[in-house]
């Protein structure tokens, strides 16, 4: 006798994250946009890449604002209603990511900037020696 075999399928659990973080990662080339918990357990992620765009259209802030509303949608599946956004780089698609989040429907708490900055600076290259 042949027993059937019941498929298990995993449902997404909608988890009651009130709070999360929103990292954008803008350079110069692309903008990564990732939404996580406050443990650092990601939620969503999207880049312009990811988005469909190719090439320096990746680099553009309408690609960027595409990527954010496209995490942005997904997070607020889950339940979560404020976020604190982190900022990295100095890309063209930071202030449009921001606003794409907002016009989405979030409540921002606050927002960092976390982009590196050089205090020392490059090496300088050796003295010449004629």
């Amino acid at each position: 006798m042949l027993q059937k075999i019941k498929k298990s399928t995993l449902k997404k659990e909608k988890n009651n994250l009130i709070t999360g973080l929103v990292h954008i990662h803008s350079t110069f080339n692309n903008t990564i946009v990732t939404i996580t918990n406050l443990a650092g357990d990601t939620v969503s992620w999207a880049s312009s890449g990811s988005s469909g765009f190719k090439g320096a259209r990746k680099g553009t802030p309408f690609a960027a604002q595409i990527a954010a509303e496209k995490v942005a949608l997904e997070a607020l599946n889950t339940g979560m209603k404020s976020v604190e956004i982190l900022i990295k780089g100095q890309g063209s698609g930071r202030e449009t990511a921001i606003r794409a989040i907002q016009e989405t429907g979030f409540e921002i708490i606050s927002l960092h900037d976390l982009t590196p900055v050089p205090y020392n600076g490059c090496r300088p290259p050796k003295r010449r020696r004629v």
